[in-house]
């Protein structure tokens, strides 16, 4: 009896040191775009993969908005080859020499996961992160052209760029430019007029 007793003592201890374990392990993620850049921040992040900037064509008024980071192994399919209405995926490029880029250079992107961190922000007007988060990489903010027929969206180009081999024809397609501040509605100060502004992506 006393045995057995010992046994199932030992066992209970086992799971319970298995169930503190668990309890206490951690499955937090956030998963953000690094844009301008080829590789991940090297402070607890792994790549989910790298690709390039994608997007609408900048003059089309149906365009989808958004700017997307497109893998660089697609998957197709020849399924809608009879189809008369359909969407389109352009390249996204570089349209402004501001960048150091020259006009037409493609936008690489990699896409990362924060392993131990599950909230991602990205703060426009500031290049560095409020206290208690973590700073995954800064830079520049940047949208399509104000004249342009197309929406856009903001994104945060990272302050240090790696470029795309092959990639400097000027084809057009989803063009980014940076972003100006314009006084009026936008208080100023602490806003300046015509200063182009900063961006940081944090994660907590």
């Amino acid at each position: 009896m006393s045995k057995k007793y010992s046994e199932v003592v030992t066992m209970i201890a086992e799971y319970d040191v298995k169930f503190n374990a668990t309890s206490t392990k951690s499955y937090a993620s956030g998963v953000f775009v690094r844009w301008r850049r080829k590789d991940c921040p090297d402070n607890e992040t792994e790549l989910v993969y790298s690709g390039f900037g994608g997007g609408s064509w900048h003059e089309h008024r149906g365009a989808a908005a958004e700017f997307v980071c497109l893998p660089r192994d697609p998957n197709l399919t020849t399924k809608f080859t009879s189809s008369d209405a359909y969407a389109f995926m352009y390249g996204a490029e570089y349209d402004s020499s501001d960048f150091g880029h020259q006009n037409g250079d493609d936008l690489p992107c990699v896409v990362c996961r924060k392993k131990t961190q599950s909230s991602v922000l990205m703060i426009p007007g500031k290049n560095s992160c409020y206290s208690g988060w973590t700073e995954q990489y800064h830079g520049y903010l940047v949208a399509g052209y104000y004249a342009s027929k197309a929406a856009s969206q903001y994104i945060c180009l990272d302050e240090h760029p790696d470029v795309l081999t092959a990639g400097r024809r000027n084809d057009n397609g989803k063009l980014i430019y940076p972003v100006k501040a314009v006084c009026g509605a936008l208080a100023c100060p602490p806003y300046h007029n015509n200063m182009h502004l900063t961006c940081v992506v944090c994660t907590k």
